[in-house]
């Protein structure tokens, strides 16, 4: 009996190689290329259509009269808020997340909510259907007309598509669904990519929202070719501890709407609960003033958001001391404590440096350099910040101060929650005063520990 053949197929591209080797030929990535069962040769390629349904030749742009559909609200304020305003009709969005974080839960929801005025599906390939009444059941939801399948096939799940003709569609997941047409297990790589691209073009072709649950690895990212990504048009991550009370859904992709916008939910015993004041959360109450601790006010999308980031620096006991930081960039955290010693005179070289950012929030923007390294300095004296003190601002090498985008919408943000100080780039002055703030503008780094120094004193 013949030996069955087998390829190496790329995990982040999907190109597929005879034999084994350390770098993919197509990507260039190390390390990513699986072994699987070959396909088949033609027999998948004829059943790709354009995404209008008919093959048709170019047409002029500026002829072409564009019909906008009104987006379907969900229900959840706040994940209307980082889709970018509702469900796109035709529109496909992947979501993942650790296990356990509340994926299904969220869709599930959603769907219970939708129900109520259009057809929706959910079709599971995780859990049976009484499982998911279960679960309804104790999340205490009124499901209404929600259609369940449980369902695993590729083509018995676009026959059902395409005789219910449901409004939203929810696949949970997309790493459990299979086409018959391949021989590979559900998972591989190519099953993911094939069943992804037949549903995704199921969805534009009938106009259906379709919403992809997708496992990820164990370092964060979404399990299955990175072509996966590229397919769909809106792409979020669960973000967070499963420990913790709060989840953060963060967009990464959305061709309807603003990247790395940001969704804050509280997990409750009956789901999850949209928050609506979310800077509360990462803002950390103490009954006294304390050292190493700065209000940085970010931007996260289209919503500014207070975040108290906190600094330890402590004696190195080691020759080489320690540079850790919780949801700030570590490279970073190196190269401003260079800026620091270099421009403002305070050595750190021979100190531990612990940076964290409360809540479980990741700060991504560079407009945390300036509160990272006046926590910092608040820790290495042990002198506290001014109470109601908040600052932004990115830090060149240079020791510059630079501009960060939406200054007025960050001032405002502070301003609303009573804070009365803050520390900002002189590139963000604001041109008229904003009522019960006092904004300090500075164009340097050894300028800014200068004048919190002087704000200590009138303290």
């Amino acid at each position: 009996m013949a030996k069955a053949k087998s390829v190496f197929t790329c995990s982040e591209c999907g190109g597929q190689t005879p034999r084994w080797q350390g770098q993919c030929p197509s990507c260039d990535a190390w390390n990513t290329l699986v072994e699987g069962p070959a396909e088949q040769g033609g027999a998948v390629r004829h059943r790709y259509a354009s995404i209008a349904g008919t093959s048709s030749g170019p047409r002029v742009l500026a002829e072409i009269q564009p019909r906008e559909s009104p987006r379907i609200p969900s229900g959840i304020e706040e994940f209307d808020r980082v889709l970018g305003g509702g469900l796109v009709p035709g529109g496909v969005v992947l979501i993942g997340g650790d296990p356990g974080i509340g994926k299904s839960t969220l869709l599930l929801q959603a769907l219970s909510v939708l129900a109520a005025r259009l057809p929706a599906l959910y079709v599971t390939g995780e859990e049976s259907a009484e499982q998911v009444a279960l679960r309804a059941q104790r999340l205490q939801l009124t499901p209404g007309d929600l259609q369940i399948l449980p369902e695993i096939s590729l083509e018995r799940i676009l026959a059902v598509l395409t005789q219910s003709k449901p409004r939203v569609a929810v696949i949970d997941s997309i790493q459990t669904v299979y086409s018959e047409t391949l021989q590979s297990a559900p998972g591989s790589v190519g099953q993911v990519r094939e069943c992804a691209a037949q549903l995704t073009r199921h969805a534009k072709q009938q106009g259906v929202t379709l919403i992809m649950v997708g496992h990820v690895t164990k370092d964060g990212s979404l399990a299955g070719p990175r072509v996966l990504e590229h397919i769909v048009d809106t792409v979020l991550y669960f973000e967070g501890d499963t420990h913790s009370t709060f989840r953060l859904v963060r967009a990464f992709k959305n061709r309807f709407g603003a990247v790395n916008e940001l969704g804050v939910f509280a997990m409750t015993d009956r789901g999850l609960r949209g928050v609506s004041n979310p800077s509360a959360i990462f803002l950390s109450q103490h009954s006294q003033q304390v050292s190493g601790s700065c209000i940085l006010v970010t931007q996260e999308g289209t919503r500014p958001l207070l975040v108290e980031i906190q600094a330890l620096v402590d004696s190195a006991h080691s020759p080489s001391p320690r540079r850790l930081s919780v949801g700030l960039e570590q490279n970073r955290l190196a190269m401003l404590l260079a800026v620091l010693h270099r421009h403002a005179g305070v050595v750190c070289f021979d100190q531990d440096v612990f940076v964290n950012a409360v809540g479980g929030v990741k700060i991504t923007e560079p407009a945390a350099d300036l509160p990272v390294l006046l926590a910092i300095v608040s820790s290495l004296r042990s002198e506290p910040l001014p109470r109601r003190l908040a600052a932004f601002g990115e830090i060149g090498l240079a020791g510059e101060i630079r501009p960060a985008p939406r200054g007025q919408e960050r001032l405002r943000e502070a301003a609303k929650l009573g804070f009365d100080t803050v520390l900002i780039p002189a590139a963000n002055a604001p041109k008229q005063d904003i009522a019960g703030l006092r904004v300090l503008a500075v164009e340097r780094l050894d300028e800014a520990l200068s004048r919190v120094r002087e704000l200590a004193d009138e303290a």
